[in-house]
């Protein structure tokens, strides 16, 4: 299947930002080579690394975390010190995990430990800017604090900031309320979940399962409730969710990547919680939050899903003889290409294979003849618009009529190409 092709654009950075590079290259030479005066060691520089790495081992957390602010060569060398296995046996401890451990004066002196801990990194880092201290310190602890668990590990980790947290009290109230009624909870939640569950994982596996612990609880409708907030388009003022945003006119494709890659993250990842139904049931319920979206709109986010799940769900409504929605779906996804500069001949293709879903010939013209009768019936809707509509609907009426004439067009012109093609074959 011929993949959809979209313009991208390099964005080269302007001169006036020049002066930044040399904090930047400074910043690299900290954690870079151990190439600084050796005189800035002190009485430690007659010491080999070793040694020196040794006495760190008899220090406490706290005391090494002063000795990091005596000079940058010292500082450099704990940063190393930190990435070398007997440093994150040392600093990065984990007996949390062992419940023969667990209790109060335990859970004390680890809390202790970790605080301690977060100063040291605050310091060793200090001459970095904060965007790059903060890569650091992830780094290290996303390779540390949960590297080598189990599943059921991790599903406990998901308990455990549940009860912390009141997390499905909480998203009970926003599902079971009116959308944008409890805007700010929904917005609490939604930080929640990205910035602590989501968004920093290196591997899609990760997000996955994250993202399953938050939704499989659920029915269905509520899932798709809870998308919407995590991934859904926000307001650039407050950053809070725009629930109307899908019902109320054409939407780009920014409003509709999170959601699409969320569903592609949910379908691509092969987790035994996750069948190709569930997946599309998903989709079918998201486009009617709050209320039934554009058809457009839904166009578009199938498109953005991928190859794949848009075929899925065309094939879905084939399957279950609902032929007439899957014809206004073909003319939509026409009109998305048409306006946002995609292959024409990708919507021709997915209708090509569409039709074989059908299992005799007589479906499959039934169909075919359901898509030209779209075509029609859209574009006679679109024009009653621009003629009953006042000057500032006309203007918006009159483009979109304009995009889908030329999408009817451009599409039927890849018809003929593929049959006079085959023909002359």
């Amino acid at each position: 299947m011929t993949s959809i092709v979209s313009t991208s654009f390099t964005l080269i950075p302007n001169q006036k930002y020049r002066r930044s590079s040399r904090r930047s290259n400074h910043s690299c030479n900290i954690l870079g080579s151990d190439s600084q005066n050796l005189s800035t060691l002190g009485d430690f520089k007659a010491l080999p690394l070793e040694l020196f790495q040794i006495i760190l081992e008899y220090l406490s957390v706290k005391d090494i975390s002063m000795l990091s602010m005596v000079s940058k060569t010292i500082s450099h060398r704990l940063i190393n010190y930190i990435s070398t296995s007997s440093g994150s046996r040392r600093l990065l401890q984990q007996d949390f995990h062992n419940l023969e451990l667990s209790g109060r004066k335990q859970g004390s002196y680890m809390l202790e430990h970790y605080r301690s801990l977060g100063l040291l990194f605050k310091r060793c880092t200090l001459l970095l800017p904060t965007k790059e201290r903060l890569k650091y310190i992830h780094k290290i602890l996303s390779e540390t604090l949960t590297a080598g668990w189990d599943e059921l590990e991790c599903h406990r980790v998901y308990n455990f900031l549940c009860e912390l947290t009141n997390l499905p009290r909480k998203m009970h109230t926003v599902v079971c309320s009116k959308p944008g009624s409890a805007r700010k909870l929904e917005l609490r939640i939604r930080l929640f979940c990205r910035s602590v569950l989501l968004d920093h994982w290196t591997q899609q596996s990760d997000s996955a399962f994250w993202l399953t612990r938050i939704l499989k609880p659920w029915p269905m409708v509520n899932q798709a409730r809870l998308l919407y907030i995590i991934f859904g388009p926000i307001s650039s003022q407050d950053g809070q969710v725009v629930w109307q945003k899908m019902t109320e006119g054409p939407t780009d494709e920014t409003s509709l990547k999170g959601l699409a890659d969320a569903i592609k993250l949910l379908y691509d990842n092969d987790t035994k919680e996750w069948t190709a139904d569930d997946v599309i049931s998903l989709v079918d319920e998201l486009s009617v939050v709050p209320r039934e979206w554009l058809l457009e709109n839904n166009a578009r986010l199938l498109i953005l899903s991928g190859n794949n799940i848009c075929f899925t769900f065309m094939a879905s409504k084939a399957v279950n003889g609902r032929a007439n929605e899957l014809a206004r779906m073909i003319v939509f996804l026409a009109l998305v290409c048409e306006k946002d500069l995609y292959c024409m001949d990708w919507a021709v293709k997915m209708m090509q294979k569409v039709c074989k879903v059908f299992s005799t010939q007589v479906e499959r013209n039934n169909f075919l003849q359901n898509v030209e009768n779209a075509f029609a019936r859209v574009i006679m809707d679109m024009l009653q618009s621009v003629m009953s509509g006042d000057q500032d609907e006309e203007d918006s009426s009159f483009l979109n009529l304009f995009h889908l004439v030329n999408a009817q067009a451009n599409f039927h012109k890849e018809v003929l190409y593929i049959t006079m093609n085959s023909t002359s074959t």
